[in-house]
């Protein structure tokens, strides 16, 4: 595809430029296709942040999509909201978002695709259709997911200027002295293991997490907490919980095994997603209880503390 740039565009980002043009498409994968060569300015490359000028000639080799590969299964989901353009889907622990490695059956796409196989954006190509952001696999709760490229790319550009409203409860060991804090540090790979994210301060992005204690359990010294995320890297809440020596119950990645929980999996769990809706342009919230396991184990520490007072 060819562009050439217009006196009134003069000056924009290229990446800008670029998704402005194609409403297909995203900034970050247009920064995807520019680091991948694929992006062209009058025959050279050039980074994302160049400023296009009037009269640039601008070749976009998009690459085609694979044959789809991802199989149909008729696996129930908790839908909780659905119109033209999004779906709502309260995530339950354990299913992954969408295939990956080790992953290929059994997760939300997999359904999405027995369900509503010609219903999804493809931006994200093939393997994640309507996918605009993921929650990890033992986290349980609200996520949206885009049936038009226009939604997800109105989605994606929201969910990169921090306009979502995203809070999650999650249970972390130790008790938790700050009624309220903020925790702003950078999360990258660590340097350690790379399968893992970690603070770091080179090759990394600026994460910023909002902490509200809900209630302290003095008796089994752990504490439930809300977390906003004002950003959304990967894994920031464990990672951001860990650092300041308060890993969630159950999370044996960035936490130490303890058997003594009997759960699988951190104690995380996305309550409430507030989207400005791509189309209408309103405001709407979705909430979630949180599951029976995280529930279960609540009363018993309520329990415990009640033995305590």
């Amino acid at each position: 595809m060819n562009y050439i740039v217009d006196k009134e565009d003069a000056r924009k980002r290229l990446d800008i430029y670029i998704s402005e043009k194609d409403e297909t498409v995203t900034r970050s994968y247009v920064k995807n296709l520019i680091d991948d060569g694929r992006i062209l300015v009058n025959g050279v490359l050039q980074k994302s942040g160049y400023k296009v000028k009037e009269s640039d000639i601008i070749l976009v080799d998009k690459p085609k999509d694979e044959a789809l590969d991802v199989i149909p299964e008729d696996i129930k989901v908790d839908i909780i909201y659905e119109d033209n353009d999004i779906i709502i889907v309260n995530k339950e622990k354990g299913m992954v978002v969408h295939p990956a490695n080790g992953n290929y059956t059994g997760t939300l796409v997999n359904s999405l695709m027995y369900s509503h196989r010609n219903e999804l954006s493809s931006i994200n190509g093939t393997i994640r259709p309507g996918i605009v952001h993921r929650i990890d696999k033992d986290t349980s709760g609200i996520l949206v997911v885009a049936k038009n490229d226009k939604a997800h790319k109105k989605l994606s550009e929201d969910f990169k200027e921090h306009h979502i409203n995203r809070k999650y409860v999650a249970l972390v060991k130790g008790i938790v002295k700050e009624d309220e804090f903020t925790i702003d540090l950078p999360i990258g790979r660590s340097p350690k293991d790379r399968k893992k994210m970690a603070v770091v301060y080179t090759n990394s992005r600026r994460a910023v997490t909002h902490i509200r204690v809900l209630k302290r359990f003095y008796s089994s010294q752990v504490t439930l907490v809300e977390a906003t995320l004002e950003t959304g890297r990967t894994h920031q809440i464990r990672v951001h919980m860990s650092y300041m020596h308060h890993p969630l119950v159950g999370d044996e990645i960035y936490g130490k095994k303890d058997s003594k929980w009997k759960i699988n999996g951190q104690m995380l769990h996305a309550k409430l997603l507030g989207i400005t809706h791509p189309s209408t342009g309103k405001y709407m919230e979705f909430e979630s209880d949180i599951p029976s396991e995280f529930k279960e184990l609540l009363e018993k520490l309520e329990k415990k503390e009640e033995k305590y007072d």
